[in-house]
């Protein structure tokens, strides 16, 4: 009767009857789910029974009548739209979680996963960006020379965009298979695509040799390019919070998306070098390919070294334990979890036009809108990038210690407050240009627990998915459309820049009082809580 569900076996006497201990649940063996991806149902009490001692107790469930084999109504819970899930995936993947009051430190094997895996997204990240810095000159090569040079910009422009719309179907596709057969798998498939790609691009005949088939090809490599970068972000932030302990996985995230903004600065760095060091005219003869190829090999080297990182014990457990979704995960997500789906999205919105915005367009507001050459506008562009990268470590940091609620409320208000001194300042005060931008960076940082809220916003079996899909919509549709949004903004409002941060602002804002709400909730701790 060990496989038998608590209600199906004859009751203890009445003296004999107690609270189960943590102990007792670990000894427990409970039966497989009837409902694909979730925990048997705990008849008694009305909630969820993890396959570890750890639970899972969303509030506010409503129970659905079912007949049980035993002709009794068994209940099956389906969440209401509530923020609320256990801090803890499992007590035996996570040892730190146990009984004991204390919490164990990083461990050597966690830094060289974090290391690998941030050197691998900043490569990965530097191979997806480094084509917007080499537009003009790929438009000149890659598309017909008697087409009017704006129409080379929009059609190159246009090819830039299909990596963004390409990402929602690699990162599903991609997640799909991480939440089934390994994260680790995924983790590598998406840098291998992406440093084949790159070095494709770097390798393509341009129009004056093939023709027609050059801007194919090069649309073709950028599709792949916009696919692999879908499924390694969000299979980044699952892998490393699932091989760290619960208490650091804001700072772990942190590290990784550190490495992600530091791909940003590697590629404006190359770029810049690459025009200092060569003419014009040796640039579209040949040099233009020299990013590229550094991508495409730096990024093979990178799928070696991720050989050496383990699959996440998380994912072991549940493979161990048959506790792997056994319906289309996506299916799940968009069933059962919409309230953390619209979190997810939220929070992505305020990541991906912060970066677009004040990292990616204001080096052209600089020069446009403020009249600063070049040269020092992208100086300072570097300066506001590495800010950028610490700042997504320490928000990591802080947001451990003090819940994503807490954190976004105040991180929100000072993004817009050190943005709107940044765009209104330096038309009287152009000598304060890097250490405001370089703090304004800083505080972008806040972009750096935007992951800690995602990654325990999803249980492990269809984390992978859930994330993905959140993730790599909301950019599709705000990283892709933010540029067109501020650009015409810009003919009726000069500040449009810092008006927009400012509504990104009220947004985090928004979204930090929906979650400070959620983790005051009685009960079991949050998703969004930290870790005691």
């Amino acid at each position: 009767m060990a496989n038998s569900l608590p209600h199906a076996r004859p009751s203890p006497p009445r003296e004999s009857r107690r609270l189960p201990s943590p102990e007792a649940d670990a000894a427990v063996q409970f039966p497989r789910c009837p409902c694909p991806g979730r925990p048997p149902p705990d008849r008694k009490r009305g909630t969820f029974r993890s396959l570890t001692p750890a639970r899972i107790r969303p509030a506010g469930l409503r129970s659905h009548g079912l007949s049980g084999r035993d002709g009794t109504k068994a209940r099956r819970m389906a969440p209401l739209p509530v923020f609320q899930m256990s801090t803890r995936d499992s007590a035996a993947a996570r040892p730190d979680q146990g009984s004991a009051p204390g919490v164990r430190p990083l461990t050597r094997q966690d830094y060289r996963t974090l290391a690998l895996s941030a050197l691998g997204g900043a490569l990965e990240f530097y191979d997806f960006v480094i084509f917007v810095f080499f537009v003009t000159t790929l438009g000149a090569l890659f598309f017909p020379p008697e087409l009017p040079e704006w129409m080379r910009q929009v059609q190159v422009f246009g090819v830039f965009a299909a990596g963004y719309l390409a990402r929602p179907l690699g990162g599903i596709l991609m997640a799909h298979f991480g939440d089934l057969i390994g994260r680790k798998r995924m983790f590598t498939l998406s840098i291998l695509m992406m440093a084949l790609s790159t070095l494709g691009i770097g390798l393509l005949p341009t129009h004056t040799s093939i023709g027609l088939a050059a801007p194919l090809l090069l649309l073709l490599m950028r599709i792949i390019q916009g696919a692999a970068i879908g499924g390694e972000v969000p299979g980044a932030w699952v892998f490393v919070a699932e091989h760290v302990p619960a208490k650091r996985i804001g700072y772990a995230t942190g590290i990784l998306t550190c490495g992600l903004t530091a791909g940003i600065l590697i590629g404006s760095l190359i770029a810049t070098a690459l025009t200092t060091a060569y003419t014009k005219a040796e640039i579209l003869d040949w040099a233009w390919r020299i990013p590229f190829l550094i991508g495409g090999v730096f990024g093979l080297i990178s799928v070696y070294l991720r050989r050496f990182l383990e699959e996440t014990p998380i994912f072991k457990e549940m493979e161990a334990k048959k506790a792997l979704a056994e319906e289309l995960p996506l299916k799940t997500v968009i069933r059962d979890h919409r309230p953390a789906v619209v979190v997810s999205i939220l929070l992505t919105w305020m990541l991906s036009a912060s970066i677009v915005t004040v990292i990616l367009m204001t080096p052209t507001f600089l020069q446009t809108l403020y009249g600063f050459d070049a040269k020092t506008a992208l100086e300072a562009n570097s300066i506001a990038t590495l800010f950028l990268s610490a700042g997504c470590i320490l928000s990591g940091l802080i947001i451990d210690k003090v819940g994503s609620g807490r954190f976004f409320i105040v991180g929100s208000l000072l993004l817009a407050v050190t943005t709107f001194l940044f765009y209104t300042t330096l038309h009287t005060a152009p000598e304060l240009l890097f250490p405001l931008y370089g703090i304004t960076g800083f505080v972008v940082g806040v972009i750096g627990g935007v992951p800690f809220v995602m990654v325990k916003a999803f249980p492990p079996a269809i984390r992978f998915s859930g994330i993905s899909f959140s993730y790599n919509v909301s950019y599709a549709i705000f990283g892709g459309l933010t540029p067109m949004f501020v650009t015409l903004m810009l003919q009726l409002d000069k500040l449009a820049p810092a008006h927009y941060i400012l509504a990104l602002s009220a947004v985090g804002f928004c979204t930090g009082l929906w979650l400070l709400k959620a983790e005051r909730v009685p009960g079991e701790k949050l998703t969004t809580r930290p870790a005691h």
